[in-house]
């Protein structure tokens, strides 16, 4: 048995010599025939690519699926990452929104202990918010300002950020406040950058609805909404909020004001426009003239013989 096993291995080592001096004489001449530069050689591995390369798409799809599948994992990778990258400037986002806030009201209070006046035609005062209505059906807080503070029904109200009601009720020493939200209210407003004229009107929602406008079309989710001072009740220029798109197809505006945290709001004392009637009043009277007659114009003094030496003068 040990002899048949010795000639068994003496047989196989001289083969195996034999197919290592094969193989590697077959792959020295297809890199010599893959390198050599002639226009035979080009359509001889044309043909042999042509005739073999077509029989090994069945071995070549499994490859390609993985390639694929390798592909697919890395680029989920990049996506996650991205992922947790922006919900971290998100969450940083939120952060510098919520400072902004707060400093936004910080500086309205501020304004307020200092009096600042940004408009010395308009001036204002602070009152805290001492209760709501606690109505579905009504929208309104109470103030603790009222008629010995010279708060008049009208008036427009607003907190640290924008409009935010009304006067509507006037004690001697608390007044109402409805909302934009509130179905009584109707606001005239300007939305920019457009400047296109409507009509806020309350519904109960948490976005009033804009209404009386000439062109829809022009509007756009994110337009910046002012107060208008037509008819003379509020003052122009106060920030509302911004135009939104709802579902029920109708142009609705997101409220400024932030009706979650109302402690502190500000009544804007506004003034009547003074209405000018008379425009003669805006031209300067003219000076009284002298009694010397050498100041006298010249053309008034030379105007009589002018006329009279007027040839055709019958």
């Amino acid at each position: 048995m040990a002899e048949d096993r010795k000639q068994e291995h003496d047989f196989i080592r001289p083969l195996r010599r034999v197919m290592i001096v094969l193989v590697a004489t077959l792959l020295a001449l297809v890199f010599l025939v893959w390198r050599i530069d002639s226009p035979r050689v080009e359509q001889f591995r044309m043909a042999v690519i042509d005739r073999v390369v077509p029989s090994f798409d069945w071995a070549m799809r499994p490859v390609a699926r993985l390639v694929s599948m390798a592909e697919n994992f890395h680029a989920y990778g990049r996506i996650v990452e991205q992922n947790q990258e922006l919900r971290r400037e998100l969450q940083q986002m939120r952060a510098w929104r919520e400072a902004a806030l707060q400093l936004e009201q910080r500086n309205a209070q501020l304004l307020d202990l200092n009096q600042v006046r940004l408009d010395p035609q308009l001036t204002h005062v602070t009152g805290v918010v001492m209760a709501d209505s606690g109505s579905p059906f009504r929208k309104s807080v109470l103030l603790n300002v009222g008629a010995r503070d010279g708060v008049q029904d009208g008036w427009a109200v607003m907190d640290g950020l924008g409009l935010a009601g009304r006067i509507s009720g006037v004690g001697q020493r608390t007044a109402r406040v409805v909302l934009l939200t509130d179905t009584a209210s109707a606001v005239p407003v300007v939305v920019q950058p457009s400047g296109q004229r409507a009509m806020l009107i309350g519904d109960n929602s948490a976005f009033p609805v804009l209404e009386f406008i000439e062109t829809p079309d022009d509007l756009r989710p994110g337009d910046r909404v002012v107060s208008s001072d037509d008819g003379g009740v509020f003052p122009a220029g106060i920030l509302v909020g911004e135009v939104v798109a709802t579902t029920d197809r109708r142009l609705r505006v997101r409220i400024a004001a932030d009706y979650g945290r109302l402690e502190f709001l500000r009544v804007l004392r506004s003034r009547p426009m003074e209405r000018i009637t008379d425009t003669g009043a805006l031209i300067a009277p003219e000076p009284e003239r002298a009694s010397d007659p050498d100041l006298a114009p010249p053309n008034d003094a030379g105007a009589a013989p002018l006329a009279e030496g007027m040839p055709g003068d019958g």
